[in-house]
């Protein structure tokens, strides 16, 4: 089965999603990448909520995001850091934001994804974890600094 343009980019779109809510589980229960990754790839994939089926993610970058995120954690926390406010360091930011700035991170710095791209795929993933708030500003401002660090030839 060949996937449409858009059917990939929807599945680049759960992929993004799916890598923050694996960063999240991961920070939450001390779980082991390996053990976050196998069950996201089997079970979380594609499962059923309420007769509403989730979308399969792109396994490729849901793998790159979440070892990436893990393996280059210290430095994209660093980099995380730098484009907060002083007095709002990483260990102080909501836990859920957290782990998307960590994602969004290692797709920054580890794909060839342009940067905008992946600003406003975060935004959308922020916006769907906080629907009512203004989180999507928020992580707006602190992705376009993230992205001008790490790639700034991009601009």
């Amino acid at each position: 089965m060949t996937l449409s343009g858009n059917q990939k980019r929807k599945m680049k779109s759960a992929a993004r999603l799916y890598a923050v809510q694996a960063l999240y589980q991961m920070e939450q229960s001390n779980q082991t990448f390996d053990q976050v990754r196998i069950e996201f790839l089997d079970h979380r994939f594609g499962e059923v909520f309420e007769d509403h089926e989730m979308i399969d993610g792109d396994v490729g970058l849901f793998s790159i995001l979440l070892e990436n995120a893990v393996n280059h954690q210290a430095a994209i926390d660093q980099m995380t850091d730098r484009a907060l406010v002083a007095k709002w360091p990483i260990a102080r930011i909501d836990p859920t934001l957290r782990a998307l700035f960590r994602a969004a991170g290692a797709e920054f710095t580890q794909t060839d994804t342009p940067p905008k791209v992946s600003i406003s795929e975060f935004v959308g993933v922020a916006e769907a974890f906080f629907p009512d708030g203004k989180e999507g500003k928020f992580v707006n401002a602190v992705l376009d600094h993230m992205a001008r660090e790490a790639r700034p030839e991009a601009f």
